[in-house]
């Protein structure tokens, strides 16, 4: 059977959101993802009572205050341990996913989020600023797993014409979570010196809750046929997931990419880097990556309680248009789930990018000239409500999306582990480079921004295909194209590889 034949009897019937499969969704999303969002965002309100804490913990210690730079080096190590936390644990995906699988890493993972959470709700108790900065390491890695284990999982477990668009709730997630830390961050409810602790123990709740609900959904069934070799089970998982019985063509798909995975086996990191059929994915979820996280949305919260400041907002007032700030994050992401099908995924990448872009060159002029022209603060905040809308649809969510996408069932973890390092060190330099660009460039530190989403728009354009309602058989044609290499299907066309010329390396693969 050829390719064509293939990819039609495949789309012959669209896939449904059915309730196991928007149950397993959503305890996912809400037991890892919101975690990742929330963390980022917990120590942003309640830092002036938390590093009093750390001031009194000090005095109660060695009888003096604390020294000002000492007190910048621990809340400086207690945020950036954070990334640096995420990055340990996107190296850990590939080796977790392959052994225990997608679910089994996700359950596994609830001992990083549980485990801080008892430590940072005790700290207080304990007089110990010690084990915060521990905790946030561990909770990173918590993090750096469910960023990458969660859009793998949905992905595998998605009908080709939803994955898009349950491929962005994990980012949905992530919004929401940082909005409930912003809300809880209020000082009139969690964001004081008696409610930081309960604040940052919170995040075990939705661990607790992923423990305990989410071994009764199933596991990828790619991962069971493939890996795992498991015909019965994949097959009865598939049926819960799409609500029906006839599953023989979607697992039909996966034997075809089975016979592929046997000759080439698991592929590591080094691997990834040397296989000239996975060239251009590579190279593009390492831009995607870094422009998502080097575009200047770490710089745009940052500055936010300036520009609000500036405009006339009092110093009291800024923690709710802070709130805003997140709601409008948490609508456009929804926007983008909704929209992402039909508008396609690089559309969406293109204009995010686009809108981030123009957002940053318009910002400059406008905190260059607020303090002499009366209404420029006013066109401060639009920008920033303008970015962070143009991020929420695009730069944001789609990278996890297309990552999943793009890479066979070999590859896929590998290509996650590639993923999230590359998005955890991004995030760790933007944290530890921006004071000091700031410091230097002062507002004209987002031209650099601005020139970042440019050349990741252009990249984009030129290179990224349309993926939308496509099967992995039909995007892994694209790439090979691409590549100069050739996918086979089958067992005919395996005995009759199509000739290549001298520039191209045969690679016999089949597709997925």
């Amino acid at each position: 059977m050829g390719y064509k034949e293939n990819c039609e009897k495949y789309a012959e019937r669209k896939g449904r959101l059915t309730a196991v499969l928007a149950l397993a969704t959503l305890i996912s999303a809400f037991g890892s993802s919101f975690q990742y969002g929330y963390n980022v965002a917990v120590v942003n309100s309640p830092a002036p009572f938390i590093q009093k804490f750390y001031n009194q913990t000090y005095m109660d210690r060695y009888g003096a205050p604390i020294e000002s730079n000492f007190l910048t080096l621990l809340w400086s190590l207690s945020v950036s341990m954070y990334p640096l936390g995420g990055f340990f644990g996107s190296l850990m995906v590939a080796p977790l996913v392959n052994k225990i699988g997608r679910r089994g890493t996700l359950l596994f993972n609830n001992i990083f989020s549980i485990v801080p959470a008892v430590m940072m709700g005790a700290s207080e108790a304990a007089k110990s600023y010690e084990i915060i900065i521990v905790a946030r390491i561990l909770v990173g890695i918590c993090a750096g797993l469910s960023s990458n284990v969660v859009p793998m999982y949905l992905g595998e477990l998605s009908p080709k014409n939803l994955r898009g668009a349950i491929g962005i709730v994990p980012q949905l997630f992530i919004t929401i979570g940082i909005l409930t830390a912003q809300v809880f961050g209020i000082r009139g409810i969690l964001g004081n010196s008696s409610g930081w602790p309960y604040m940052m123990a919170l995040t075990g709740v939705p661990a607790v809750i992923e423990l305990l609900l989410l071994p009764f959904f199933p596991e990828s069934p790619r991962y069971m046929l493939i890996q795992r070799g498991d015909d019965k089970t994949a097959r009865r998982d598939l049926q819960r997931l799409r609500g029906w019985e006839e599953v023989d063509e979607e697992l039909q798909e996966m034997r075809l990419e089975d016979q592929s995975e046997r000759a080439e086996g698991r592929l590591s990191v080094l691997n990834l880097f040397s296989f000239r059929s996975l060239r251009w994915q590579l190279l593009s979820i390492i831009v995607m990556n870094m422009g998502q996280q080097l575009s200047g949305v770490n710089a745009i919260y940052y500055y936010a309680d300036t520009i609000y400041g500036s405009a006339g907002v009092r110093e009291n007032d800024i923690q709710y248009v802070t709130v805003g700030t997140g709601a409008v994050n948490v609508f456009m992401t929804i926007a983008a789930v909704f929209i992402v099908e039909a508008s396609g995924r690089r559309l969406l990448l293109l204009s995010g990018f686009g809108i981030c872009c123009g957002a940053c060159v318009v910002l400059t002029i406008a905190l260059t000239y607020q303090a002499s022209v009366e209404w420029m603060p006013y066109l401060s905040i639009t920008c920033v409500i303008v970015y962070v809308s143009g991020h929420a649809i695009g730069p944001s969510p789609i990278p996890y999306v297309v990552t999943t996408e793009m890479f066979r069932q070999s590859s896929r973890p590998a290509a996650f582990m590639v993923a999230g390092s590359v998005h955890w060190l991004s995030n760790f330099t933007v944290g530890l480079v921006f004071p000091f660009l700031e410091k230097g460039l002062g507002p004209y530190s987002f031209i650099l921004f601005a020139f970042i989403c440019l050349a990741t728009l252009a990249y984009i354009w030129w290179v990224i295909p349309e993926t939308k309602n496509k099967t992995f058989l039909e995007i892994s044609q694209m790439f090979a194209e691409m590549n100069g290499t050739e996918i086979l299907v089958g067992t005919d066309d395996l005995e009759k590889p199509k000739p290549l010329s001298d520039w191209q390396e045969e690679v016999k693969v089949t597709a997925f």
